[in-house]
């Protein structure tokens, strides 16, 4: 289980949420069931473009050598 608040990356696409592979998100929960948790993806001013719930197997953590990429998108309304 990755803790709460951990950023993560998606492994991947979801076309239906604007959001690829190698997008970063944040874990906001983790469910009691212990087999997903509800990942925020954001743009860099902090719009939220999707909140998820993901199976564990959907994304892996951020690790600390790793450096996002900037890409341009459309903020969900």
């Amino acid at each position: 289980m990755i803790p709460e608040y951990s950023s993560v990356v998606l492994l991947e696409d979801r076309p239906d949420e604007g959001l690829r592979s190698g997008d970063v998100g944040v874990v906001v929960h983790n469910y009691a069931s212990g087999d997903r948790a509800e990942v925020e993806f954001m743009t860099l001013n902090g719009d939220t473009i999707a909140v998820l719930p993901l199976p564990f197997s959907a994304f892996r953590a951020a690790s600390q050598n790793e450096i996002p990429h900037v890409r341009s998108v459309e903020a969900a309304e």
